[in-house]
């Protein structure tokens, strides 16, 4: 066993738990799949040096044959829940035909529930107590003033305005056709994070967070169950085939209410034009939902569906 895969520890302004296999930042907790806390651990045990890929293999893939395609995979995977930028990197960075290095510092992580605090002096009890007394006869105050202006506080303000309802979607991830190898799974994982990116400026709409979307990567779920388990009101999913330099990309705008197909379309350009076309589909997904998506939102979530998401 690893010497850091039984204990919490910190990794940048991560704190990483493999036990529980979640990793938590100002109050934002994650949970990570096996391999990729696997792969957390190891970098983060060789933390500063370099870890080729034949290395990644042998610990973290032990009794497995995959290929390094697997590992490439899953430093994307990795890089993308802990918020890291491949070409600025603050957590992982590439050493080019050599491996990965962990750059972040690594520190083990203390538990606050098993901290002692120290006994408070007598100047702290006493500046606790004086607050309070002061509590007290703020509270007194407060409760002798209700009666005189109770008719106020019962009538709103008229200067308060309520904010309205915002509606919600999801981008599933999209699925890499192109061979068993999923040799474009890189790329289809790209497109879904640019359509999070611009669809979450649309006003009126909130966005679900990529990381929850690729947290059901993989399961085998219907339009209702996975409109359920995200609470979004519409998804967006999609795929890609390659044959040759040309790549094709499907995407579908699915209503979770009924599970009906409210837009779809396909894209053929060449791989150079990769970025155009994410901006075509994001134009043409938000002119859907604004067409389709004008009244208020659906009543209720993940109702029955008539398709499965694929």
């Amino acid at each position: 066993m690893s010497p850091l895969s039984g204990s919490a520890f910190r990794v940048g302004a991560w704190s990483v738990d493999p036990r529980s296999g979640r990793i938590t930042r100002d109050g934002e907790s994650l949970r990570v799949d096996d391999r990729s806390m696997r792969l957390l651990v190891c970098l983060a045990e060789h933390a500063g040096r370099t870890v080729t890929i034949d290395q990644l293999l042998d610990e973290v893939w032990a009794g497995a044959v995959v290929s390094q395609d697997s590992v490439y995979q899953a430093i994307t995977s990795l890089r993308r829940l802990l918020g890291d930028d491949r070409k600025a990197p603050a957590y992982i960075a590439t050493v080019p035909r050599q491996g990965y290095r962990l750059v972040a510092s690594v520190a083990p992580d203390v538990d606050p529930a098993t901290t002692t605090p120290s006994p408070p002096s007598r100047r702290r009890l006493g500046l606790v107590a004086g607050c309070a007394a002061v509590v007290a006869v703020a509270v007194g105050l407060v409760v002798l003033g209700r009666g005189n202006t109770a008719d106020t506080l019962r009538s709103p303000s008229p200067a308060v305005s309520r904010q309205q309802p915002r509606q919600a979607l999801a981008v599933l991830p999209f699925l890499d056709l192109t061979s068993q190898a999923m040799n474009e799974e890189y790329v289809a994982d790209g497109v879904t994070e640019e359509l999070v990116t611009r669809l979450s400026r649309m006003d009126g709409w909130r966005v679900s967070a990529p990381t929850d979307s690729f947290a059901l990567k993989g399961k085998t779920m219907t339009v209702a169950q996975t409109a359920t388990a995200l609470d979004v009101d519409y998804l967006v999913d999609g795929s890609l085939r390659r044959s040759g330099d040309t790549l094709r990309i499907s995407a579908r705008v699915v209503r979770a209410a009924d599970g009906s197909v409210v837009w779809s379309q396909s894209y053929d350009r060449s791989s150079r034009d990769l970025l155009q076309v994410q901006d075509e589909i994001a134009g043409q997904v938000a002119e859907a939902l604004g067409r389709c998506c004008r009244g208020p939102p659906q009543p209720s979530r993940g109702g029955a569906a008539r398709a499965a998401v694929p």
